[in-house]
Protein backbone atom coordinates (compact mmCIF):
# COMPACT_ATOMS: atom_id res chain seq x y z
CA UNK A 1 0.00 0.00 0.00
CA UNK A 2 1.43 3.23 -1.18
CA UNK A 3 0.50 5.66 1.90
CA UNK A 4 0.77 8.77 -0.36
CA UNK A 5 1.11 10.42 -3.82
CA UNK A 6 2.86 13.17 -5.69
CA UNK A 7 -0.07 15.64 -4.35
CA UNK A 8 -0.01 14.38 -0.50
CA UNK A 9 0.62 17.13 1.79
CA UNK A 10 2.18 16.57 5.33
CA UNK A 11 2.85 18.82 8.35
CA UNK A 12 6.30 19.27 9.24
CA UNK A 13 7.66 21.60 12.39
CA UNK A 14 4.95 24.25 12.04
CA UNK A 15 4.22 23.97 7.87
CA UNK A 16 3.11 22.43 5.66
CA UNK A 17 4.93 20.49 2.21
CA UNK A 18 4.60 17.82 -0.18
CA UNK A 19 5.30 14.96 1.52
CA UNK A 20 7.14 13.67 -2.13
CA UNK A 21 9.12 16.72 -1.68
CA UNK A 22 10.13 16.52 2.42
CA UNK A 23 13.00 14.66 3.54
CA UNK A 24 15.19 13.62 6.76
CA UNK A 25 18.37 13.14 8.49
CA UNK A 26 20.17 9.76 8.04
CA UNK A 27 21.72 10.28 11.40
CA UNK A 28 18.74 10.60 13.67
CA UNK A 29 18.22 8.66 16.76
CA UNK A 30 14.79 8.47 15.72
CA UNK A 31 16.08 6.25 12.48
CA UNK A 32 19.20 4.61 14.35
CA UNK A 33 17.31 3.82 17.87
CA UNK A 34 13.63 4.11 17.50
CA UNK A 35 13.57 6.72 19.86
CA UNK A 36 10.79 8.42 18.74
CA UNK A 37 6.79 8.64 20.07
CA UNK A 38 3.64 8.36 18.06
CA UNK A 39 -0.08 8.39 17.25
CA UNK A 40 -2.62 6.60 15.88
CA UNK A 41 -5.82 9.01 15.73
CA UNK A 42 -9.31 8.44 13.10
CA UNK A 43 -11.13 10.84 11.66
CA UNK A 44 -14.67 10.17 10.67
CA UNK A 45 -17.41 12.22 8.41
CA UNK A 46 -20.25 12.81 10.28
CA UNK A 47 -23.55 14.28 10.12
CA UNK A 48 -21.71 17.27 12.08
CA UNK A 49 -18.70 17.51 9.68
CA UNK A 50 -15.49 15.96 9.44
CA UNK A 51 -14.18 14.65 13.79
CA UNK A 52 -11.47 13.96 14.85
CA UNK A 53 -12.33 11.13 17.47
CA UNK A 54 -10.82 12.01 20.78
CA UNK A 55 -8.34 14.40 19.33
CA UNK A 56 -7.18 15.54 22.54
CA UNK A 57 -7.25 12.76 24.19
CA UNK A 58 -4.57 11.30 21.96
CA UNK A 59 -2.09 14.47 21.97
CA UNK A 60 -2.09 14.52 25.73
CA UNK A 61 -1.19 10.39 25.16
CA UNK A 62 1.80 11.74 23.30
CA UNK A 63 2.75 14.30 25.46
CA UNK A 64 3.07 12.57 27.99
CA UNK A 65 4.58 9.12 26.01
CA UNK A 66 7.43 11.84 25.24
CA UNK A 67 7.54 13.13 29.05
CA UNK A 68 8.12 8.90 29.80
CA UNK A 69 11.19 8.93 27.33
CA UNK A 70 12.24 11.90 28.18
CA UNK A 71 11.97 13.37 24.72
CA UNK A 72 11.02 17.17 24.45
CA UNK A 73 7.26 18.59 23.89
CA UNK A 74 7.61 22.09 22.80
CA UNK A 75 4.86 22.55 21.01
CA UNK A 76 0.92 23.86 21.90
CA UNK A 77 -1.85 20.86 21.59
CA UNK A 78 -4.55 22.94 21.09
CA UNK A 79 -2.53 24.18 17.74
CA UNK A 80 -1.89 21.06 16.86
CA UNK A 81 -5.18 19.61 16.63
CA UNK A 82 -6.10 22.39 14.40
CA UNK A 83 -3.16 22.23 12.43
CA UNK A 84 -4.57 18.70 12.46
CA UNK A 85 -7.66 19.48 11.12
CA UNK A 86 -6.65 21.96 8.58
CA UNK A 87 -4.07 18.97 6.86
CA UNK A 88 -7.25 16.60 6.23
CA UNK A 89 -8.67 19.84 4.52
CA UNK A 90 -5.72 20.00 2.20
CA UNK A 91 -5.38 16.62 1.56
CA UNK A 92 -9.56 16.14 0.96
CA UNK A 93 -10.19 13.68 3.64
CA UNK A 94 -12.87 12.83 5.74
CA UNK A 95 -12.51 9.05 6.98
CA UNK A 96 -9.47 9.16 7.97
CA UNK A 97 -6.32 7.54 9.54
CA UNK A 98 -3.38 10.02 11.08
CA UNK A 99 -0.56 9.63 12.67
CA UNK A 100 1.87 12.29 14.49
CA UNK A 101 5.03 11.59 15.42
CA UNK A 102 7.93 13.45 17.64
CA UNK A 103 11.34 12.24 16.06
CA UNK A 104 14.68 13.04 17.33
CA UNK A 105 17.24 14.84 15.70
CA UNK A 106 20.58 13.85 14.77
CA UNK A 107 22.66 12.38 17.81
CA UNK A 108 24.32 8.74 17.74
CA UNK A 109 24.58 8.93 21.48
CA UNK A 110 22.54 7.10 24.30
CA UNK A 111 21.18 10.18 26.02
CA UNK A 112 19.05 12.70 25.59
CA UNK A 113 18.03 14.37 22.21
CA UNK A 114 19.27 17.14 20.97
CA UNK A 115 16.51 18.38 19.33
CA UNK A 116 13.12 17.29 18.33
CA UNK A 117 10.63 17.53 15.07
CA UNK A 118 6.90 16.81 14.63
CA UNK A 119 5.02 15.26 11.43
CA UNK A 120 1.85 14.34 10.98
CA UNK A 121 0.14 12.66 7.77
CA UNK A 122 -2.89 11.61 7.56
CA UNK A 123 -4.40 8.88 4.86
CA UNK A 124 -7.49 6.49 4.16
CA UNK A 125 -7.30 3.24 5.92
CA UNK A 126 -10.20 0.64 6.44
CA UNK A 127 -10.21 -0.79 9.57
CA UNK A 128 -6.67 -2.38 10.28
CA UNK A 129 -7.73 -5.99 10.65
CA UNK A 130 -10.70 -5.76 8.15
CA UNK A 131 -14.05 -6.73 9.13
CA UNK A 132 -13.94 -10.56 9.21
CA UNK A 133 -13.78 -12.38 12.81
CA UNK A 134 -9.79 -12.78 13.36
CA UNK A 135 -7.52 -16.20 13.90
CA UNK A 136 -5.13 -15.23 16.98
CA UNK A 137 -2.49 -17.03 18.31
CA UNK A 138 -0.76 -17.15 21.82
CA UNK A 139 2.86 -15.50 20.37
CA UNK A 140 6.27 -16.90 21.22
CA UNK A 141 7.22 -13.56 22.24
CA UNK A 142 6.14 -11.93 25.16
CA UNK A 143 5.34 -7.91 25.93
CA UNK A 144 8.94 -5.79 27.39
CA UNK A 145 9.17 -5.97 30.81
CA UNK A 146 7.79 -2.23 32.42
CA UNK A 147 11.12 -1.90 34.10
CA UNK A 148 12.84 -2.48 30.75
CA UNK A 149 10.83 0.36 28.69
CA UNK A 150 7.74 2.30 29.75
CA UNK A 151 4.46 0.21 28.71
CA UNK A 152 2.45 3.19 29.00
CA UNK A 153 4.45 5.36 25.94
CA UNK A 154 3.57 4.71 22.37
CA UNK A 155 6.99 4.91 21.58
CA UNK A 156 8.70 3.36 18.31
CA UNK A 157 11.41 1.18 19.23
CA UNK A 158 8.34 -1.17 21.09
CA UNK A 159 6.93 -1.89 18.02
CA UNK A 160 9.48 -3.93 17.16
CA UNK A 161 8.25 -6.71 19.71
CA UNK A 162 5.00 -6.33 17.45
CA UNK A 163 6.31 -6.49 14.40
CA UNK A 164 8.15 -9.80 15.54
CA UNK A 165 5.18 -11.21 17.01
CA UNK A 166 2.59 -10.26 13.45
CA UNK A 167 5.52 -11.70 11.20
CA UNK A 168 5.37 -15.07 13.26
CA UNK A 169 1.61 -15.39 13.40
CA UNK A 170 0.70 -14.02 9.70
CA UNK A 171 4.02 -17.29 8.88
CA UNK A 172 2.00 -19.62 10.84
CA UNK A 173 -1.52 -18.89 9.11
CA UNK A 174 -3.10 -16.07 12.12
CA UNK A 175 -4.29 -13.07 11.42
CA UNK A 176 -3.03 -11.78 14.71
CA UNK A 177 -0.54 -12.72 17.24
CA UNK A 178 -1.89 -12.56 21.51
CA UNK A 179 0.98 -11.53 23.96
CA UNK A 180 1.28 -12.48 27.09
CA UNK A 181 3.37 -10.71 29.97
CA UNK A 182 6.39 -12.22 31.45
CA UNK A 183 4.48 -13.47 34.18
CA UNK A 184 2.51 -15.66 31.35
CA UNK A 185 -0.97 -13.51 31.60
CA UNK A 186 -2.62 -12.07 29.03
CA UNK A 187 -1.02 -8.64 27.81
CA UNK A 188 -2.72 -7.89 24.40
CA UNK A 189 -2.40 -8.17 20.63
CA UNK A 190 0.87 -6.57 18.80
CA UNK A 191 -1.18 -3.39 18.46
CA UNK A 192 -4.95 -3.76 20.49
CA UNK A 193 -5.80 -4.40 23.28
CA UNK A 194 -8.27 -7.62 24.35
CA UNK A 195 -11.65 -8.21 26.06
CA UNK A 196 -13.05 -11.20 27.22
CA UNK A 197 -17.10 -12.18 27.72
CA UNK A 198 -18.12 -14.69 30.18
CA UNK A 199 -21.53 -15.00 31.73
CA UNK A 200 -22.67 -11.66 30.61
CA UNK A 201 -19.89 -9.49 31.82
CA UNK A 202 -16.51 -8.37 30.18
CA UNK A 203 -13.33 -8.97 31.31
CA UNK A 204 -10.03 -6.96 30.32
CA UNK A 205 -6.33 -7.26 31.47
CA UNK A 206 -5.17 -5.05 34.46
CA UNK A 207 -2.80 -1.94 33.42
CA UNK A 208 0.49 -2.26 34.03
CA UNK A 209 2.23 -4.60 31.47
CA UNK A 210 -0.21 -3.37 28.35
CA UNK A 211 -0.40 -0.04 26.63
CA UNK A 212 -3.24 1.86 28.44
CA UNK A 213 -5.64 2.40 24.64
CA UNK A 214 -7.72 4.68 24.10
CA UNK A 215 -10.14 2.81 22.63
CA UNK A 216 -10.11 0.33 25.21
CA UNK A 217 -11.28 3.42 27.84
CA UNK A 218 -13.93 3.98 25.57
CA UNK A 219 -15.20 0.23 25.80
CA UNK A 220 -14.93 0.69 29.35
CA UNK A 221 -17.23 4.06 29.12
CA UNK A 222 -19.24 2.23 26.61
CA UNK A 223 -20.03 -0.28 29.12
CA UNK A 224 -21.20 1.94 31.70
CA UNK A 225 -23.42 3.65 29.44
CA UNK A 226 -25.00 0.18 28.48
CA UNK A 227 -25.20 -1.10 32.01
CA UNK A 228 -22.41 -3.66 31.09
CA UNK A 229 -19.95 -5.23 33.69
CA UNK A 230 -16.15 -4.66 33.09
CA UNK A 231 -13.61 -6.03 35.34
CA UNK A 232 -10.09 -5.37 35.07
CA UNK A 233 -8.00 -8.29 36.15
CA UNK A 234 -4.96 -10.29 35.29
CA UNK A 235 -5.85 -12.59 32.87
CA UNK A 236 -4.83 -16.47 32.63
CA UNK A 237 -4.99 -18.50 28.91
CA UNK A 238 -7.36 -21.00 30.97
CA UNK A 239 -9.69 -17.48 31.18
CA UNK A 240 -9.59 -17.44 27.42
CA UNK A 241 -10.70 -21.29 27.34
CA UNK A 242 -13.62 -20.36 29.83
CA UNK A 243 -14.29 -17.42 27.66
CA UNK A 244 -17.68 -16.94 25.62
CA UNK A 245 -16.44 -14.43 23.49
CA UNK A 246 -13.91 -12.16 22.54
CA UNK A 247 -12.80 -8.90 20.83
CA UNK A 248 -9.67 -6.64 20.18
CA UNK A 249 -10.06 -2.98 20.29
CA UNK A 250 -7.99 0.29 19.13
CA UNK A 251 -7.82 3.28 16.70
CA UNK A 252 -6.73 0.99 13.82
CA UNK A 253 -8.36 -1.80 14.47
CA UNK A 254 -11.77 -0.25 16.03
CA UNK A 255 -13.61 -3.23 17.51
CA UNK A 256 -12.53 -7.00 16.13
CA UNK A 257 -14.59 -9.83 16.85
CA UNK A 258 -12.23 -13.16 17.67
CA UNK A 259 -12.68 -15.87 16.14
CA UNK A 260 -10.46 -18.44 17.81
CA UNK A 261 -6.79 -18.43 19.60
CA UNK A 262 -4.98 -21.29 18.56
CA UNK A 263 -7.42 -24.18 19.30
CA UNK A 264 -10.08 -22.10 21.11
CA UNK A 265 -13.14 -21.44 19.29
CA UNK A 266 -15.75 -19.28 21.30
CA UNK A 267 -18.90 -20.69 21.66
CA UNK A 268 -21.12 -17.86 21.47
CA UNK A 269 -22.08 -16.67 18.09
CA UNK A 270 -20.67 -12.97 17.34
CA UNK A 271 -23.24 -11.27 16.42
CA UNK A 272 -25.14 -12.83 19.89
CA UNK A 273 -21.92 -11.55 21.50
CA UNK A 274 -21.26 -8.49 24.22
CA UNK A 275 -18.18 -7.71 21.72
CA UNK A 276 -20.96 -7.44 18.76
CA UNK A 277 -23.11 -5.01 21.30
CA UNK A 278 -20.10 -2.49 22.18
CA UNK A 279 -19.12 -2.77 18.25
CA UNK A 280 -21.90 -0.96 17.04
CA UNK A 281 -22.44 1.10 19.90
CA UNK A 282 -18.80 2.06 19.11
CA UNK A 283 -19.75 3.01 15.32
CA UNK A 284 -22.49 5.06 16.44
CA UNK A 285 -20.19 7.01 18.83
CA UNK A 286 -17.45 7.85 16.33
CA UNK A 287 -20.13 8.83 13.20
CA UNK A 288 -22.07 10.95 16.32
CA UNK A 289 -24.91 8.67 15.32
CA UNK A 290 -25.82 8.54 18.88
CA UNK A 291 -24.27 10.96 21.67
CA UNK A 292 -23.19 8.72 24.28
CA UNK A 293 -20.35 11.49 25.39
CA UNK A 294 -22.94 13.46 26.13
CA UNK A 295 -23.93 10.62 29.10
CA UNK A 296 -20.47 9.72 29.34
Amino acid sequence: MKYYNSNTIIYLDGRFEKAADSSTDLYGQSLHYGYAAFEGIRAYKTHNGNRIFKAAAHFDRLERSCQLANIPFPWDKQELIKETYKLLTLNKLKDAYIRPLVFCHPNMKLNEPSGVSIFICAWDWDAYSGNKLLKLTISDYERPNPKSTPMEAKLSGNYVNSILATTAANMKGYDEALLLDMYGFVAEASGANIFLEKDGKLYTPSLGNILPGITRATVKELCTVLDIECIEKKLTVEDLRQADSAFLCGTATEIAGIASIDDIVFRTLWRESIGYTIQRAYKNLVLEKVNYEVII
